[in-house]
């Protein structure tokens, strides 16, 4: 393949971080590329990176003409849909189209391990991740990659055949999938989402099964058996189903009598092993196991890292312990179906540190949930917005914070023993911070000032 690209004519469609990598990997197997980017080239500082390292960038619009010239093939930026009238043409003129994975898939040398659904695509391919690179029986290099936000060239080009790459994996990317090939592949869950893109739920869940297209009897699958959205759909790969449900069967799945992550009659790790809360980590937690145990990962490195393991950034994070208190960050909860996920995933009594950005939505799809809720800290341009409901479902409020110190010196000194205190926002981060990760970030380094300053 490398020889191949040698000369070829190849038009990369779309930039940022994606766009990049594929034109800086192209062009350094010999292609001659050519970007087309739709922001103009003194607005784009993507674009007049590549202009110096001298790749042809054709930015400002896409100017159908472009596609006049003998281009081998397309590479797709993942988020511009097949609906944008370029794409349209190149399809209307044969133009091959094929997206990110499709080259790491024809340029890497090593096994893939993908991981695809609608939620908990990070959390399980981070810990997939970590399981196999601390694996007690690893040969070669474990590399982590894909819509978790490392382009997934970087680490392909630099595979060998004994390395194993993890691959989260949007619907985007596997939409067009052609030839992507992975030895194991797991779909998590379906919910709606994504429709604008795919136009349906079938064409949605159609995306998501592209993962398995290339598979053979030798390679796995794994799907949740408590849903039944793939029950008739084909495939080659030897089924692997789990499950968190307690009246069902699977090859991984959660034995809540004995609290014990299982696969099939074996038992793998104790919950206690595992510090994130909430079902929806142990179903993530089950698919990083079977593929683990699939590539004959002991128990005890499995353990191992399990009980390490703190999440990713800013969702539902487990980042310590104050005089008892346990902190998570949950940053990236900028709605109320992600605050909710958190909210169910605690017994313990929990100190919510809610509000943000003011979009005008109401929090009462939350009521519902707030049993574990014992008071709240209001945050930003909603503090008052939060505070009205809290007071409505007959909740505690401890104080609008100006800030995250104030913030968590509002929920320790008001709190006890045994207590979680949770931000989880609910709200976007904007009216306050230029992200959630840097609002996350705020609220990290408030706990460790706290802990500095007063804690154990």
């Amino acid at each position: 393949m490398l020889e191949a690209l040698k000369n070829k004519k190849v038009l990369v469609l779309g930039l940022a971080r994606t766009g990049m990598s594929v034109a800086r990997h192209l062009k350094s197997h010999g292609a001659l590329v050519t970007v087309n980017d739709w922001a103009p080239l003194d607005e784009n500082p993507d674009a007049q990176q590549l202009v110096q390292e001298n790749i042809r960038v054709i930015s400002g619009g896409h100017p159908q003409s472009l596609l006049e010239e003998d281009f081998a093939f397309m590479v797709k930026n993942p988020g511009i849909p097949y609906s944008n009238p370029m794409v349209v043409k190149a399809q209307e003129k044969g133009l091959p189209i094929i997206t990110d994975i499709e080259l790491a898939n024809l340029l890497g040398e090593a096994m893939i391990i993908g991981i695809t659904g609608s939620n908990g695509k990070t959390t399980t391919t981070q810990l997939t991740y970590d399981i196999l690179s601390e694996a007690d029986n690893s040969n070669g290099k474990t590399l982590l990659g894909g819509n978790i936000g490392i382009p997934t060239l970087d680490v392909a080009d630099e595979s060998k055949s004994e390395d194993r790459l993890v691959f989260e994996l949007s619907s985007f990317q596997l939409m067009g999938t052609q030839q992507f090939h992975p030895h194991i592949a797991a779909i998590l869950n379906i919910y709606p989402s994504h429709l604008d893109y795919h136009g349906s739920l079938e064409g949605y869940m159609s995306a998501k099964w592209q993962i398995t297209k290339n598979q053979t009897k030798e390679d796995y699958l794994i799907l949740n058996v408590d849903q039944h959205y793939f029950d008739d759909a084909n495939t080659e790969a030897k089924r692997i189903y789990f499950t968190t449900d307690k009246n069902k069967q699977a090859d991984a799945w959660f034995d809540y009598d004995h609290q014990v992550f299982m696969w099939q009659e074996e038992k793998v790790a104790d919950r206690s092993d595992f510090p994130l809360p909430g079902e929806h980590n142990l179903a993530n937690a089950l698919v990083a196991i079977a593929i683990a145990k699939l590539l004959d990962v002991s128990n005890a490195s499995i353990r191992h890292t399990l009980q390490h393991y703190q999440g990713v950034d800013h969702r539902l994070q487990y980042i310590g312990k104050i005089n008892h208190r346990n902190f998570f960050n949950d940053s990236k909860a900028t709605n109320n179906e992600a605050a909710i996920t958190a909210l169910k995933s605690f017994t313990t009594p929990v100190i919510w540190l809610a509000g943000g950005l003011d979009r005008g939505i109401s929090l009462t799809e939350i009521a519902p949930y707030l049993e574990p809720v014992k008071a709240v800290v209001a945050l930003g341009e909603t503090a008052e917005t939060v505070s009205d409901f809290a007071e409505a479902n007959n909740i505690p409020v401890l104080g609008k914070a100006q800030n995250m110190d104030e913030a968590v010196n509002l929920a320790m000194t008001n709190s006890q023993e045994g207590d979680t205190i949770l931000l989880s926002p609910a709200h976007a981060s904007w009216d306050q911070y230029d992200s959630f990760e840097q609002r996350g970030d705020k609220f990290i380094s408030a706990f460790e000032q706290w802990k500095k300053d007063k804690g154990e």
